[in-house]
């Protein structure tokens, strides 16, 4: 099975495309890049099957729904739903997903750092 990994950050990544402060970057990057990049950190239970194929399913419905690696690559209308959904989903408890969270403890955002990320994500989409 094929690994979602890559070297290459690409010049269409939401990061690179943004100048977002170094917080904000390190709260995305711990908390969404994993299952919304091409670029996962693969955790030793991504090594034994059954676990591998469903971490991997989800990686792929994730990217499927957003792709951090490729944002640019979207326009600018699709940038700003998958912006409102950002807030939407991390303002209603639902991102990141529970599952994720119980193996993945330092990805769980604060109430302060969901407070600071959307109102940085709102500054993107006013």
């Amino acid at each position: 099975m094929p690994k979602n990994q890559s070297n290459e950050v690409p010049k269409t990544d939401f990061l690179q495309t943004i100048e977002a402060p170094v917080n904000i970057q390190q709260m995305i990057k711990a908390s969404c890049y994993d299952c919304h990049s091409n670029n996962t950190n693969y955790p030793w239970y991504g090594r034994v099957r059954p676990f591998a194929w469903l971490l991997q399913q989800h990686i792929d419905e994730g990217k499927d729904e957003l792709n951090f690696s490729t944002f640019q690559e979207y326009s600018g209308r699709m940038q700003r739903e998958k912006i409102r959904s950002m807030i939407s989903q991390i303002s209603d408890g639902k991102m990141p997903l529970k599952e994720y969270l119980w193996m993945h403890p330092e990805a769980e955002l604060t109430n302060d750092e969901k407070e600071q990320l959307i109102k940085y994500l709102e500054k993107l989409n006013p």
